[in-house]
């Protein structure tokens, strides 16, 4: 019988040749077999997901339809064909779709898109209908799914539809926010405004503070702090664009900013069943309708009421305070950003800063409210970071850690309000040293070096040379 050729055999061991031929062809199938596979897994998690989004959007569309109000597949219809319900939402989705494809094709979507808009807006005028835009973006989204789905392939379709999935993704989001919004007045009549203004005195009432502030600063100061508030998905878009800039030559990043937007608006909501509130505006304030204790907010504190109960209110108004999505969402923007150039950074900042002010300033919030969207923030991203190399921390410890930050201080705000009111400077303090604590360790774990900024390793094979940065700055300076 023939031998196998020599690239196929071992030196002889004991005296005989070894034959791997059999193993190496085994080895070589396996491998066949589990390419072969990936796709196939990957098409059932593609489909699996769809599935799940038409669940919900069915489902969300069915309660809503039997309250008597917008569902969120009733507005994608109007997104397509009559009036968007956003202006901003639908550019920020298509915005973030054009990282998977060509300069070519973003050119030719982005002018799409943009003629579309103003055939729809010029129409509406027309008719005696509102000035707006959206319809353009909205449906080059769904051709450019639809061209990449069945014209393109390979590496091209998949990162094209990657993109493009996470646009539609952010537009489907924001129809099922805004279907939460109005099943949470539905859900619960009433609400702990009363719980949260106790609380807010270990935190000395910053809403009513910036109140102030903010009436004081004028109109211009009023228009800034507003357009910031609506226009959050547009920094972040630009946050995102820049992190994704790249993914055609050199693929997807492990962790960028959508991710921690989607979850966010998935587990952020949740808690604003648990612990209902409408803000200090609306309950303390003017815009209350009649429903608010009294016309408090911002110019007068409330007389501290060390029985609250709960407070009803009417069916419309939004139940989104606890924990403050925009404050999540503005740290998530200012986090991202600090791997970016000195204009992207500042950016962060500033929009980071604004949020927080009109957040406050506007009435939308109570303090208790920031302090817990940002221990959520926080939270999520720990989950999904990589601890910088050699921290101790693991990402899932520090997700606990924050997890159980948000537990105990939801439980105080609604069992501990009164003694939050009496021992101020008690339990104010604890607050805010916990999360300064929570932010150094976050800080520590996924952003400090491993190497001091002053010192510069040169690694050759084995070796390791230091030079310490100080030795030439002294030398300079002779």
């Amino acid at each position: 019988m023939p031998r196998p050729p020599a690239a196929l055999s071992t030196p002889a061991i004991n005296g005989s040749d070894v034959d791997l031929t059999p193993k190496i062809r085994l080895v070589f199938i396996g491998d066949v077999r589990r390419v072969q596979l990936r796709p196939q897994l990957t098409r059932g998690w593609v489909a699996v997901a769809v599935a799940m989004v038409l669940l919900v959007l069915v489902g969300l569309q069915v309660a809503a339809s039997s309250a008597g109000f917008q569902g969120p597949l009733h507005s994608l219809i109007s997104d397509y064909v009559a009036t968007p319900k956003s202006a901003t939402v639908s550019w920020v989705g298509l915005g973030v779709a054009m990282v998977g494809l060509s300069n070519r094709c973003r050119i030719l979507a982005l002018s799409v898109a943009a003629a579309l808009d103003v055939v729809f807006a010029a129409e509406r005028v027309l008719r005696g209908g509102v000035f707006t835009f959206g319809n353009g973006p909205l449906i080059v989204l769904t051709g450019l799914a639809l061209v990449a789905w069945r014209r393109w392939a390979g590496a091209e379709c998949t990162t094209a539809l990657r993109g493009i999935a996470l646009g539609l993704l952010l537009i489907r989001a924001r129809k099922v926010g805004d279907t939460w919004l109005r099943i949470t007045a539905t859900v619960r009549p009433t609400v702990m405004d009363k719980y949260a203004l106790l609380a807010d005195h270990a935190l000395a009432q910053p809403s009513w503070l910036l109140g102030r502030l903010v009436d004081a600063g004028g109109p211009i100061l009023n228009a800034v702090l507003h357009w910031v508030y609506i226009e959050l998905p547009v920094a972040a878009m630009v946050v995102a664009v820049y992190q994704l800039r790249n993914v055609s030559a050199s693929g997807w990043p492990r962790h960028f900013l959508v991710r921690t937007f989607l979850l966010l608006g998935l587990i952020g909501p949740v808690t604003y069943v648990l612990f209902p509130l409408v803000g200090p505006d609306f309950a303390f304030g003017s815009a209350g309708r009649g429903f608010q204790v009294g016309d408090y907010w911002p110019h007068v504190v409330p007389p501290v009421d060390l029985s609250p109960g709960a407070l009803a209110f009417d069916g419309t108004t939004a139940r989104n305070c606890m924990p403050s999505m925009h404050t999540a969402w503005a740290l998530a923007v200012f986090i991202h950003s600090r791997g970016g150039p000195r204009w992207l950074r500042l950016g962060g900042a500033f929009w980071l800063a604004c949020t927080i002010a009109a957040t406050l300033g506007f009435g939308y919030h109570y303090g208790v409210d920031l302090v817990a969207g940002a221990v959520l923030c926080l939270t999520v991203e720990s989950a999904l970071r990589e601890p910088a190399q050699g921290q101790s921390w693991s990402r899932m410890g520090l997700a606990a850690f924050g997890a159980a930050f948000l537990a105990v201080l939801l439980v105080c705000c609604r069992y501990l309000a009164e003694a939050m009111a009496r021992y101020p400077l008690l339990f104010g303090p604890l607050i805010i040293e916990t999360m300064v604590v929570f932010s150094t360790v976050f800080y520590a774990t996924f952003f400090a070096q491993p190497i001091r900024a002053d010192t510069t390793v040169v690694g050759v094979g084995t070796l390791s040379v230091r030079s310490s940065f100080a030795a030439a700055r002294g030398s300079s300076t002779r």
